[in-house]
């Protein structure tokens, strides 16, 4: 009765193990959270409050739209396109990440090519040799090989197959830096090149009022020379305009400052010509916004996607520290000649030749074996508490820019009207004052509301243009959208990888 059962062959075991298997746990990527539409724990409006005739139109938000690769082309803004263009090829910070995806990609070709293939070696030898005359023929002579050496460590249990799926984690890791460092430096020129514009503005409105200071101090300066008014009031009027002039070295300060961070973002020495100036009035506002789903947010954020790739790599060294314990198997074989001179080796008869075969199972290393798989587990464990944390900020990051366009809109709505009513105010007291109807305390009072309201308007308008750029940024930047554009490295043009996945 055990004669019939049919035992298998030795072709079937030897086909089995050829095949192998890859031991460890198979990656999966982690499910979007379950947030529903919505970023924030109310509803945002569908579009944002307005302050028309300031460029403060409203800004409707439109759930679902996918956002374009060259997201700052929506300031509508030919200087600032053209400076982010020049700066994508010239930022070193690009080039640094660039030069890092090239070294991860060329160590999984290198490990690849060492596990994947034979290790296929040519020798060529030659030993002088003496043999002693107890032996038989004794003697000196000379013995040249020449051998072809094959190895090959089967892989059975896919260790190999899990160590270059930990470095193609890495190379992934690399590419989405490289986006990573793309999206921060388009976000930082964006950002940088609107303060600046806010700066100016502030400038202009400051200088703006100092004139009018300074023509109301040289009116009061001839009235007190007439004797009409009292030389307090000469030095009150004096106080205030220097007040306001005060306040312009630290705004050119900021300005220079912002110009040279400007310049560094771009790749340039702060001392460079050619470095575009900007102010509010060449930029426009995006008045439409597109807004990611939530579930699509962990596939677009460089950094979420950068994380997710460091877990691949966790997942894929449990499966190395797994293969570990268990048997490795290798392959040699080699051929070749051995002969007493070099035309023998040519000869028929000096042909020489090995196969063998081993297999190496671990029996004790004291634990090492064991301890590395659970440092392995532990390594993961705090890979996905990582891509946890970056998930939890990238959905703060958009809910925060989402609420802030939402609440600087109606800042900026509220401020047009302060300033509006502070340049009314200053019109109807400066003309009582003239006519003596109120002090000229009050008029100060006045002048110093309608100032600080001045450059609060301005501020309003530039927070609503830094908001819609943090908007873009917080949402991935539309990298996956962007065409084949090809970046100027430290040494040479590297075109960089596109990945819609």
């Amino acid at each position: 009765m055990l004669s019939s059962i049919r035992q298998p062959s030795p072709g079937i075991l030897l086909a089995c193990l050829l095949a192998g298997c890859a031991v460890g746990p198979d990656f999966q990527r982690p499910a979007a959270p379950q947030t529903g539409d919505s970023y924030t724990p109310a509803p945002m409006p569908a579009q944002t409050a307005s302050a028309p005739g300031l460029g403060g139109q409203a800004q409707r938000l439109v759930s679902g739209q996918d956002i374009p690769g060259q997201w700052w082309s929506l300031f509508q803004s030919p200087a600032l396109d053209r400076l982010v263009r020049d700066a994508l090829a010239r930022s070193p910070g690009v080039a640094s990440a660039q030069a890092a995806l090239r070294q991860a990609d060329e160590n999984y070709r290198a490990l690849s090519g060492s596990l994947l293939y034979p290790a296929v070696n040519a020798q060529l030898g030659a030993s002088r040799e003496k043999t002693s005359r107890l032996e038989g023929a004794g003697g000196v002579f000379t013995l040249y090989n020449a051998s072809v050496n094959v190895s090959y460590a089967l892989d059975v249990f896919g260790g190999n197959k899990r160590q270059l799926e930990g470095l193609q984690a890495l190379a992934d890791y690399q590419q989405y830096q490289l986006e990573a460092a793309w999206l921060a430096l388009t976000a930082n020129l964006v950002t940088t090149a609107i303060r600046e514009a806010s700066l100016r503005g502030q400038l202009q409105a400051t200088r703006e009022v100092l004139d009018a200071q300074q023509q109301q101090l040289d009116l009061i300066e001839q009235q007190f020379r007439f004797g009409a008014i009292p030389r307090a009031t000469v030095l009150l009027q004096r106080n205030t305009v220097a007040q306001t002039r005060a306040t312009l070295p630290p705004l050119e300060k900021a300005l220079a400052l912002t110009r040279h961070q400007l310049s560094v973002y771009a790749g340039r020495l702060p001392g460079e010509p050619g470095m575009p100036e900007f102010d509010l009035a060449s930029l426009r506002l995006p008045l439409d916004l597109p807004v990611s789903l939530p579930s699509a947010l962990v596939h677009q954020r460089p950094d979420i996607r950068a994380s997710e790739a460091l877990l691949h790599q966790a997942s894929a060294q449990i499966g190395v520290a797994t293969a570990n314990q268990y048997p490795q198997v290798t392959l040699t074989g080699n051929y070749g000649s051995l002969a007493t001179s070099l035309p023998g080796l040519l000869h028929g008869g000096s042909a020489v030749w090995g196969v063998a075969a081993g297999l190496a199972q671990p029996l004790f290393n004291g634990g090492a074996l064991s301890a590395r798989r659970r440092a392995a587990i532990a390594a993961y464990d705090g890979a996905a508490a990582g891509y946890r944390a970056t998930v939890l900020g990238a959905f703060q990051n958009v809910a925060d820019s989402l609420r802030a366009l939402e609440a600087d809109a109606a800042a900026l709505q509220q401020q047009a009207e302060v300033a509006a009513l502070a340049g009314e105010s200053l019109a109807l007291s400066t003309q009582q004052y003239k006519l003596g109807a109120i002090s000229y305390l009050s008029l100060l009072d006045v002048q110093r509301t309608y100032q600080q309201a001045r450059v609060g308007l301005v501020q309003a308008q530039a927070a609503r243009f830094a908001d819609s750029a943090a908007l873009f940024q917080a949402l991935g930047g539309g990298w996956w959208n962007r065409p084949a554009l090809e970046t100027v490295s430290a040494t040479t043009a590297l075109p960089v990888r596109a990945d819609t996945d």
